[in-house]
C-alpha cells in the first residue's frame, strides 16, 4: 500500500491518520500559550502527514506511524515557531537565567541555588522568580523543540535522521540525545521527577503540584528552572565537542 502510493493510496492514508494529527495537536496545545491556535496546528500537521504519505519508505524499518508522528510534530513545531509568539525580553532573560545557572554551576561544580542564581544576576529572589515564571511558555516550547530534534524517543532506530539530512547529520542528532538524556539524569531529583511526571506521565502542573504537595506556580518555578539549568548544561556539550 506504501509502495506504489498512487493518489487513491495517499488519499486513503492521510484520511486513516487525520485523527493522530488532531491528537499530537492536543498534545502539545496543552504545553504552548493560549495565542497558538490548534486550528493552525492540525492545519500544519496536516501538510506534515500528507509530506509523510509521499515520503514514507517501507524499507527503513519504522512504522508509518511513527514516520508520520515525527513529521506531524516536526511540521507543527515549525509552525509555532514561524509565529514568534515569544517576545524578544523573554529570549533574552531565557538567556540571561540559563547563562547566570552554567556560571555559578562552573564555579561551584554542584547544582545553582536559587539564591546563587539570582545573586549571579543582580536580582532579588522575587525577581529570579518572576523571570522564571515570564520565561515558563518559552521553556516550555523550546524543551519540546529539543525532544522533538534530539530524535523522537529514546533507543528508536535513527532512519529519519538519516533520510533527511544524511548520515553525518544523523549521528549528530542521535548523539545529541544521547547528551540530553545524561544531561536530565544530573539535575537534582525534583527536577528530574517534575520533567518525568510531566512529560512521560503527561501530568499538568496543577495535578503535579497536589502529587508534590506544593503549590502549581512552585512547579512552574522549578519546571522552568529545570529546563534552564538543561539548556546550560547542554550548552557545555556542544563547546566540549567543538
Amino acid at each position: 500500500m506504501y509502495e506504489s502510493k498512487s493518489k487513491h493510496q495517499l488519499d486513503e492514508l492521510v484520511t486513516a491518520h487525520a485523527t493522530l494529527v488532531k491528537r499530537i495537536a492536543h498534545h502539545l496545545m496543552a504545553r504552548l500559550p493560549d495565542t497558538v491556535l490548534a486550528e493552525d496546528l492540525i492545519q500544519a500537521g496536516m501538510i506534515g502527514l500528507i509530506e509523510a504519505a509521499k515520503n514514507y519508505d517501507r524499507s527503513k524499518g519504522a512504522t508509518f506511524e511513527t514516520y508520520a508522528g515525527i513529521r506531524i510534530r516536526g511540521s507543527m513545531l515549525d509552525e509555532v515557531r514561524k509565529g514568534d509568539w515569544v517576545p524578544r525580553s523573554v529570549h533574552r532573560n531565557s538567556r540571561r537565567v540559563s547563562d547566570a545557572i552554567r556560571t555559578v554551576e562552573n564555579r561551584e561544580a554542584r547544582d545553582a541555588q536559587d539564591q546563587e542564581v539570582a545573586a549571579e544576576m543582580g536580582v532579588s529572589l522575587d525577581e529570579f522568580y518572576a523571570l522564571l515564571k515570564d520565561t515558563q511558555n518559552a521553556r516550555l516550547f523550546s524543551f519540546e523543540e529539543l525532544m522533538e530534534n534530539s530524535s523522537a524517543a529514546e533507543g528508536e532506530p535513527d532512519w529519519h535522521s538519516t533520510m533527511e539530512h544524511g548520515p553525518a547529520q544523523a549521528h549528530e542528532s542521535t548523539t545529541m540525545h544521547s547528551s540530553m538524556v545524561e544531561a536530565i539524569k544530573t539535575l537534582p531529583e525534583r527536577e528530574q521527577l517534575i520533567l518525568s511526571l510531566y512529560y512521560d506521565e503527561e501530568l499538568n502542573l496543577k495535578e503535579i503540584g497536589l502529587v508534590l504537595g506544593v503549590s502549581e506556580s512552585r512547579v512552574s518555578q522549578i519546571h522552568s528552572q529545570a529546563t534552564h539549568r538543561l539548556r546550560a548544561r547542554l550548552r557545555d556539550w556542544r563547546e566540549t565537542e567543538d
